[in-house]
């Protein structure tokens, strides 16, 4: 009986002396402890990564509702087979972007920019091109065209790549827009070699050249020739022409003939008396 009440007595002493000096207890209720710290400490480090994920989303600027852009290729104009637009590699490509602006307050066209992506992941860039900066104007229900132009790299021939073409523009209170005017997937191709038109005219101007020597180097020759045989010898008409005759076309025997008796001392004049004396001289004989 006396040990029941001893018991009874302590029973109670022990279980109080463990639930608040036991260090089995005390290691317990600080473990509990620490797992409820981390459990709080990784949702506030989730909370704040989400918070700051939505206020990246949120700083990323967007199209404006009061404005549409429109893109035209003008060099080259080639139709893809494949239904992607095909681009020549080391060759200069242009294109148009229009702008119009339905709101009711002035736009400023800031920048327009170009770039390759990987056809997979858009956002792995291949090749960059220039920033051209324009600082335009557009005031309510008007409209504006940039034009833009880039090369490819003859390495990137015969594979497709992701061309994202960023148009920047704001409003007179400050709001900055970027619009995608063109983001899809093209094909690089390369252009066979062909007679253009301006190799056609050089072949053209090259053969003139060579013709026109030709006929000077034929002129030159020929007048060579004639001084090296010297000159054609003159048939004599005669002392004197007074009529102005042209002899051309008689027959060289018959000129020769004239020309002879031309030669020929003329027998001196008689008075008519000394042909009479002569004549009578004669007739006595």
């Amino acid at each position: 009986m006396k040990n029941f009440i001893v018991l009874a007595v302590l029973l109670p002493a022990l279980i109080l002396a463990l639930d608040k000096g036991s260090p089995l207890v005390a290691r317990a209720e600080e473990d509990d402890a620490d797992d409820e710290i981390v459990d709080v400490e990784g949702e506030s480090d989730e909370s704040s990564v989400t918070e700051e994920g939505g206020e990246e989303e949120e700083a990323q600027p967007r199209a404006s509702p009061d404005a549409d852009t429109t893109i035209l290729f003008t060099r080259p104009v080639i139709s893809g087979t494949s239904g992607n637009l095909e681009l020549p590699a080391g060759n200069l490509v242009e294109f148009l972007v229009g702008f119009t602006n339905k709101g009711s307050q002035d736009f400023m066209l800031e920048t327009l920019e170009a770039s390759f992506r990987y056809p997979v992941d858009f956002s792995f860039y291949i090749q960059n091109f220039s920033t051209i900066a324009y600082n335009r104007a557009v005031k309510p229900n008007h409209e504006a065209t940039l034009a833009y132009s880039f090369i490819p790299a003859e390495a990137f021939a015969g594979r497709p790549f992701g061309l994202n073409i960023n148009l920047n523009y704001r409003d007179l209170a400050g709001n900055v827009f970027q619009e995608a005017v063109y983001n899809e997937t093209v094909q690089i191709v390369e252009l066979e070699e062909g007679l253009d038109g301006e190799t056609f005219f050089l072949y053209v101007f090259m053969a003139a050249c060579v013709v026109l020597m030709l006929v000077v180097g034929q002129q030159f020759l020929y007048s060579l020739g004639r001084k090296r045989v010297g000159k054609k010898p003159v048939v004599e008409t005669g002392t004197s022409n007074p009529n102005d005759v042209d002899y051309d076309w008689l027959p060289k025997e018959t000129l020769n003939h004239i020309n002879k008796k031309e030669r020929s001392p003329r027998a001196p004049k008689q008075s008519p008396r000394q042909r009479k004396a002569k004549r009578s001289a004669g007739s006595d004989d």
